[in-house]
């Protein structure tokens, strides 16, 4: 038997919209019994057509024995199960019908729309009729039915009365319901009754023995929700109800009663929430009608007064509407968005958003505009005026302003025939102080066309809260709310009256998201495929794309909601750096996708396939959390992430003073941070006091007996060779700056290193090449890191965090200081400033790992430490080792975390190494005066436009690197020797000798 829970119950809308008068209507006399050892029905029609007409008669699957029109056998064709009568007069059909066991595992389960059976079955566990049962045409009907079933099962169907007779080897039935219906359902089983009165109504339940218990339970919450809706909407219209349970997974109301599914009667929160909603339907639905032309109203009004109202009793009413805007959000894509009079079922979830969600929020407005005594007068009004008929949007819409004495046809009109919803942007929030009158204004934005709202506020101000609600229906809507106090943030639709689309801080990254995004993949790992075999076929169903990992490319996470199989994934590494192992069991994470925050990446983890299979299908039902737990198949644990209430605009930032005369020095921040494994000191490349305080901190931790490695950004990993041969001594100083590339790579002026470096040759200290080669870095942030080739991809790091929602605003805002540089597409530069912080963090990691006994200090650009957010929490993360940050100087606000200590050295003059005053190109290998300079020292010496360099100093030139290597070290006023080579016409260069002094 195939299991479902069912979430959202649907409604079998059982009865007419149309008052026909009963002598008119057809009157379909069923005479059923049945071999249940074959899972055979065998039946007789007796249909009375009153009035002419020519009827289209289905038969569908059934077997038809014979056929007699006023007595007449009838001799039809039976084409795609169906036949024609014309004229007025009896039909008679002898028919049967196989309903097997064996059908129902055939059948696939309908993930986005659980709890809708369209199967039939006949078994010695039980009978469920609910569909094609027998021959049926369009319209009303007055129905008489008489089933004859075996001794021990009792049969439920639409009755106010039923009439029972016994005999030894059966049980005769006669159901007995004096209203015209569309349709009749029939179930039967080895049922436990029971039976007691309630305010005049007759609450029979129907239990298999197993599940006998239960029957106190929903027999207790019918009579609760009973007097609820008697007490709102007025008396019950039938005279009895029973709460059936079926063999088969469904969730349906009819007149009368309700078909619950075998394992979902035994779930706990179901006679809590679902039986009320069920009931409900017995009001609407199964009393007023729907007249499905104009749109499917029922579902959101019975949502409303069921499984938000229980919500609301319990104060949880703002998070079930905000549950309700997530949904929505997260399924009702732009194919999908359809105006709910076009709503007529679920079918899928977005669907369901929209009937069932968005219908619920459109009468909780309505509710909230006319108050709650008009609310309720007009729903009675309107149960009073369309009882047995049917009702559309436009009867809810004079009901409602009859009650209300109002025209609401804007109302309706924007929430019904729309199919878009509100979006709202807040630009521009300030305080001012008018007329002496602290004054909050701020200016509303719809970026859709504009509706009219009554958007609620509430001012949070040092001495209290002001609440109240705007006006709005302007695309720009400018406010302006003068206040008592000094306000603090304002906060709009905090409980969330409005059908609206939440702002990205409102909008947790769950499990809807990744289910009802139009791109989604499956990403598995090729040696776990069996385990998650069954996890990714379900999911491929229902329209993931699965890819193994190493198929996966930049723009599939970029461009799609991702479901990742294993913790241990290199795509999640990619994206999170490493990410805990989950406990036992199956664990499923929603995160947001950080190089999209439209998107959300999810990953999934078990530790075995008994593990995953039990949950491959569940997982659907949990649409609203970010965070699962299943151990054997149950959930354990089940959370959202929690974000913003409302839309919150804050109005103070404290201003932050300094007490001058509190300085500590920095030897003082040295004993401070004495201890830390790795200290970070950020810098301003070209500022020369911050490179003499970070010598000042190596050398009072040095002595202080501490062990001492230097790591460094100036220098790339591929030349760390370079840096420990010269610290060797093993090469020059020139040798060493040419080998690596510093000149070139770099480009800052050496000598404002040089004291540091030379510090760590005489005293033995360790540096290390942190940064990653910039061609790797260059070609990132022109392409992404889909444009590395594979070798290149094995020199970066396999595991990245980009989840860091601030330092991603960081880089932003440096990335539109440089909006006119060759870099075009901020993702490929937010991809290619991680991957430079990652590189550094795994190269300080790296070391660390190998040698425990060092002391690390780290000399990088402020940008990479301040906040932590660049280096220091990736190698945190990467080591689990306690840091500190210090900050030299800042440029712009000073930010309380900024950094652990922030340092204000005073200026110092760098040391600058002297200049030829000429303009060099490289050209056919070659290194060529270009220009030189007015009155430079190159041009006194008689160096001429279009030399070429040969050497300076005896140091070969072949590089413009080269020029600067060769005087990196010389002092003002001193003479080199250069020589070069100039053309002569017709004849070879000539080598010239040239003093210059600088």
């Amino acid at each position: 038997m195939k299991f479902c829970i069912v979430i959202i119950f649907v409604s079998i809308l059982s009865l007419s919209g149309i008052a026909e008068s009963t002598e008119t209507l057809p009157v379909y006399k069923l005479s059923v019994s049945f071999d249940m050892e074959n899972s055979l029905l065998k039946a007789a029609a007796h249909i009375t057509f009153p009035e002419d007409g020519t009827r289209d008669i289905l038969t569908g699957d059934l077997r038809i024995i014979a056929i007699t029109f006023n007595g007449q056998p009838l001799v039809r064709e039976i084409k795609d199960g169906m036949f024609k009568i014309c004229g007025k007069g009896i039909l008679e059909i002898t028919y049967e019908g196989y309903f097997r066991e064996e059908q129902q595992a055939t059948e696939i389960e309908d993930l986005e729309n659980v709890g809708v059976v369209t199967k039939n079955i006949i078994s010695s566990e039980g009978i469920s009729l609910t569909s094609n049962w027998y021959p049926s045409f369009e319209g009303m009907t007055n129905w008489n039915l008489n089933v004859l079933l075996p001794k021990g099962f009792k049969a439920i169907s639409e009755a106010d009365e039923v009439d029972v007779t016994y005999t030894d080897q059966a049980s005769g039935y006669a159901f007995h319901f004096p209203y015209p219906l569309r349709q009749i359902h029939l179930v039967a089983g080895p049922y436990t009754e029971q039976h007691e009165s309630h305010q005049g109504i007759e609450i029979y339940t129907y239990f298999f023995p197993e599940e006998g218990s239960l029957s106190r339970t929903y027999s207790d919450y019918a009579k609760k929700y009973f007097s609820l809706y008697q007490d709102l909407l007025g008396s019950y219209p039938y005279k009895r109800f029973s709460v059936v349970e079926n063999i088969l997974p469904t969730g349906y109301s009819m007149p009368t009663f309700t078909l619950l599914g075998q394992t979902v009667v035994k779930l706990p929160f179901i006679p809590e929430t679902s039986l009320g909603h069920e009931i409900l339907h017995q009001w609407f639905g199964n009393y007023v009608y729907d007249d499905y032309k104009s749109g499917n109203w029922l579902e959101g009004i019975t949502s409303y007064l069921s499984d938000h109202l229980y919500e609301e009793q319990k104060g949880a009413g703002w998070q079930h509407r905000k549950k309700i805007l997530i949904d929505y959000q997260s399924y009702v894509t732009p194919s999908k968005e359809t105006p709910l009079k076009d709503f007529k079922e679920r079918t899928d979830f977005a669907s369901a958003a929209i009937g069932y969600g968005k219908g619920a929020m459109v009468f909780h407005m309505l509710k909230n505009l006319v108050g709650e005594n008009t609310f309720f007068s007009a729903l009675r009004g309107l149960i009073e005026e369309k009882k047995f008929s049917e009702a559309s949007w436009t009867d809810i819409e004079r009901a409602f302003e009859k009650a209300s004495g109002e025209n609401l046809d804007w109302f309706f009109s924007q929430w019904i025939e729309r199919n878009d919803i509100p979006s709202l942007d807040i630009e521009d929030a300030r305080v001012t102080v008018l007329k002496g009158i602290p004054t909050v204004s701020f200016e509303i934005l719809q970026k859709v066309k504009p509706y009219k709202l009554s958007l609620p506020y509430k001012v949070i101000t040092e001495k209290g809260e002001i609440k109240g609600t705007l006006q709005i229906e302007k695309a720009n809507h400018e406010i302006e709310i003068p206040i008592d106090g000094k306000p603090l943030s304002i906060v709009l639709d905090e409980d969330y009256d409005l059908m609206r689309g939440l702002t990205d801080k409102e909008f947790p990254p769950v499990l809807a998201r990744l289910l009802g995004d139009e791109e989604k993949v499956i990403i598995f790992p090729e040696n776990e495929k069996e385990k998650y075999a069954l996890l990714i076929q379900v999911f491929s169903k229902e329209g993931f794309v699965a890819k193994e990992e190493k198929e996966v490319r930049d723009e599939d996470i970029r461009d799609s909601s991702l479901l990742i199989l294993s913790s241990e994934s290199p795509v999640l590494k990619r994206l999170f750096g490493q990410v805990s192992r989950p406990e036992a069991g199956f664990t499923l994470v929603v995160k947001q996708n950080p190089l999209n925050a439209k998107k959300v990446v999810a990953y999934a983890d078990s530790d075995s396939k008994e593990e995953v299979e039990p949950v491959a299908r569940k997982l659907f039902r949990y649409g609203k959390y970010s965070l699962l737990r299943f151990k054997g198949g149950e959930n354990i644990e089940k959370e959202t992430e929690k974000l913003e209430r409302g839309i919150v605009i804050s109005l103070y930032e404290p201003v932050l003073g300094i007490n001058p005369r509190k300085y500590i020095s920095l030897t003082e921040i040295i004993d401070t941070v004495i201890d830390k494994n790795v200290i970070f000191i950020g810098e301003r490349h070209t500022s020369y006091e911050d490179h003499k305080v970070q010598l000042e901190v190596i050398m009072e931790l040095l002595q202080k007996g501490k062990k001492v490695v230097i790591g460094m950004e100036m220098f790339q990993r591929p030349f760390q060779k370079a840096l420990d041969d010269y610290l060797s001594g093993a090469i020059s100083e020139k040798e060493f700056l040419k080998a690596s590339e510093y000149f070139k790579r770099w480009k800052f002026e050496y000598n404002l290193y040089r004291e540091i470096i030379e510090f760590a040759k005489a005293k033995g200290i360790p540096i290390i090449a942190l940064n990653l080669q910039e061609e790797i870095i260059k070609k990132v942030a022109a392409g992404g890191l889909d444009a590395l080739t594979p070798e290149e991809r094995k020199e970066i790091p396999q595991d990245m965090d980009m989840a860091d929602e601030d330092y991603r605003e960081r880089v932003k805002k440096v990335f539109q200081l440089h909006e006119r540089s060759a870099i075009r597409n901020f993702e490929y530069f937010y991809q290619s400033q991680i991957l430079w912080d990652e590189t550094m963090a795994h190269s300080i990691a790296q070391f660390l790992s190998d040698h425990q006994d060092y002391q690390m200090v780290v000399l990088a650009g402020g940008q990479h430490i301040m906040f932590s957010s660049g280096i220091p929490k990736r190698t945190a993360r990467l080591t689990g080792k306690d840091y500190a940050t210090l900050i030299n100087g800042i440029d712009g606000e000073l930010d309380s975390d900024i950094g652990d200590f922030v340092l204000f050295p005073n200026p110092v003059t760098p040391p600058v190494s002297p200049k030829l005053g000429v303009l060099l190109q490289e050209e056919e290998g070659r290194i060529k005066v270009k220009d030189l300079l007015p009155g430079s020292m190159a041009q006194k010496a008689g160096i001429k436009k279009d030399d070429t360099f040969v050497s300076i100093d005896g140091w070969k030139i072949e590089s413009i690197e080269d020029v600067k290597i060769a005087l990196f070290d010389k002092k003002i006023g001193e003479t080199v020797t250069v020589k070069v080579l100039r053309k002569r016409f017709l004849r070879s260069d000539k080598e010239l000798e040239f003093q210059v002094t600088l």
